[in-house]
């Protein structure tokens, strides 16, 4: 710990900022402020309007685009501020963690800090990290054609690969934390690696959800509507009927509906199988915080759903996610480490 103490530091700021980037990120989504920057301008862009004509050419300049002209045509001036903030503040934390990786990476590895494999897995944080912000481009551009809104594809792309870099940064900062090895359980690491891949899954069709809007509808639980499992228009919005479960609305919620109801029981069944087991310390406040984490975020889920989204309790069901994504790679690496 003490020989890579700043390294460590290093990695799980950048965790941290991951993390501010995502709950920022959701909230320009929850306030549809994702489209007021209509240009991408990577220096000059952290720089917002400074005066009044500065504001209005940026204004004019989103006034070309779909979604004022289709559904923002009422915005004033003072209206469009109020959703350029936090587009702007999203773009401008992605640019801080671009430098907040590249300048601290580049000492360590002319102070020689970093041994040859980390050195590789930060090249592969490096990748995520660019990768990332060419997904968020490429996810706003999709909505500056001839739809007022981004492809719910590029927002989920956007979304996991951001949730993706942040499980490999704590990974990586796990590896240097506790160079001491576990005796690894099988059968556990491959439950918690399939509670992982499940999770992921589930982030995916959360996105799925934001992007389509879908947690608009169907605001009862447990049964979606009408006192059934499956509200008729699942089968009937798309055409052929599989597409349903990736772009109509009903579809994407009742998979993520009842993706819930795997992940809570996936978590149970990895309690279940370790209950009897001689655990570390660490081992053990993994699985219970899995636990504690998995309810919670079931709970934020529902409560969720009946209110119709509410920003703070979708910023909270989010940030639930985040949560239940650091508790399990945490528990996965110390069990599979």
């Amino acid at each position: 710990m003490k020989k890579n103490k700043y390294v460590i530091y290093w990695l799980l700021t950048g965790c941290a900022l991951i993390f501010i980037m995502v709950v920022v990120g959701g909230i320009t989504r929850l306030t549809h402020s994702g489209l007021s920057i209509s240009d991408y301008r990577l220096i000059q862009g952290t720089i917002p309007p400074l005066n009044e004509q500065e504001w209005q050419e940026a204004f004019e300049l989103y006034q070309q685009y779909p979604e004022y002209q289709k559904l923002n045509y009422h915005f004033t001036l003072e209206d469009f501020k109020s959703i350029y903030f936090w587009e702007w503040l999203h773009r401008v934390i992605g640019r801080f963690i671009g430098v907040v990786f590249i300048l601290p990476f580049l000492f360590f590895l002319a102070t020689k800090k970093l041994d040859r494999p980390t050195i590789k897995k930060c090249l592969v944080l490096l990748f995520l990290g660019g990768f990332q912000g060419f997904l968020g481009w490429y996810m706003v551009k999709s909505g500056l054609v001839d739809r007022p809104d981004v492809s719910h594809y590029r927002l989920a792309a956007h979304l996991t690969t951001a949730f993706l870099t942040f499980s490999y940064s704590l990974w990586v900062a796990l590896d240097l934390l506790y160079p001491t090895k576990n005796e690894i359980n099988k059968k556990v690491r491959n439950l918690l690696r399939l509670g992982f891949i499940t999770i992921i899954i589930q982030i995916v069709w959360g996105a799925f959800v934001a992007g389509l809007d879908a947690g608009f509808l169907h605001n009862h639980w447990p049964l979606m509507s009408d006192g059934k499992l499956i509200h008729e228009t699942v089968f009937i919005e798309q055409q052929p009927w599989i597409k349903n479960f990736f772009e109509g609305k009903s579809g994407v919620q009742f998979i993520h509906r009842y993706l819930a109801y795997i992940v809570v029981g996936i978590v149970i069944w990895i309690w279940y199988t370790v209950r009897n087991l001689k655990l570390t310390t660490l081992q053990h406040k993994g699985i219970q915080s899995l636990m504690v984490l998995v309810f919670l975020q079931f709970l934020l889920g529902v409560l969720t759903l009946i209110y119709a989204v509410p920003l703070w309790l979708g910023v909270a069901h989010q940030v639930g996610a985040f949560f239940l994504l650091a508790a399990i790679t945490f528990t996965l690496h110390r069990f599979a480490k």
